[in-house]
This record gives structure tokens, sequence and C-alpha cells, in this order.
């Protein structure tokens, strides 16, 4: 598993799948420069998939919106899938209200769920530590 910090946005590496999560708004430049840093990482790391958490966004404006649907169309052309994960409500309401779609990026309701429609899946039970039941 490998960090970046570029942007103040931290890259996590799991295999094969990138995971990301926008922590706070992102004003313009530091958009453009996620979108730069994680196209980069999505080449160089030969990622079949990319997690972008945004749960901890209050709101989306119209720019950061156009940069995750461009964000998705770039990493598809590089033969990635992008999952948006954990947009709240009131998010989704103003993405509505302001007739902003994000058309081309898929969305899942939480980071776990975005995780398993890229192929990873959860352990039901750890394993005990003498390898039988528990």
């Amino acid at each position: 598993m490998t960090t970046r910090r570029a942007t103040g946005v931290p890259i996590l590496r799991l295999g094969d799948v990138l995971i990301t999560g926008l922590l706070n708004e992102l004003d313009d430049q530091s958009a453009l420069a996620f979108t730069d840093e994680l196209t980069e990482r999505i080449a160089a790391d030969g990622a079949r998939g990319v997690l972008i958490d945004i749960s901890r966004l209050e709101i989306i404006d119209s720019f950061v919106a156009r940069t995750l649907m461009e964000l998705a169309t770039m990493a598809r052309l590089l033969g990635a899938q992008v999952i948006v994960a954990g947009m709240r409500p009131a998010v989704a309401i103003t993405l509505v209200e302001l007739g902003l779609q994000l058309t081309g990026v898929e969305t899942a309701l939480n980071a776990e769920q975005g995780l398993t429609a890229l192929g990873w899946h959860r352990m039901p039970h750890p394993p005990s530590p003498g390898g039988g039941p528990e």
C-alpha cells in the first residue's frame, strides 16, 4: 500500500484499486491538481478501479461536479472504473436543483459498496488465530 500527498489528498493503493477521498471542498486549482495526480497514478499503477469517497463533502459546486465527470471519463480511457461513494443526501439534492448530472459517474451508497462493485469482498468473519472455528 502506498500513499502520496502532492495535493493534500491521500491516494492509497490496494491491489489494483486506488482509494481516495475528498476530505473537504477543493478549490478549482486543487481539483485540477487532484485530477492530474489521480490520472497519473492510474496509469503508473495500472489500476483497474478507483474509489473516490465524498462522504465528508457537504457541498459540491458545478466545477467539482464537472471535474468528477471528466475524471471518470479519463479513467475509463486509461482502463479503470471509477466509483464515487458516500454522497450525502444534501449533495444529491443540490446537484439536482442545479440541474447538474454526474454523467458517466458510477455511484455507491458507501465505500464498502463501492469496493464490492470494484470486485473487493469483505470477509464474513476474520480467521481465528488457530485456523479452526471460533
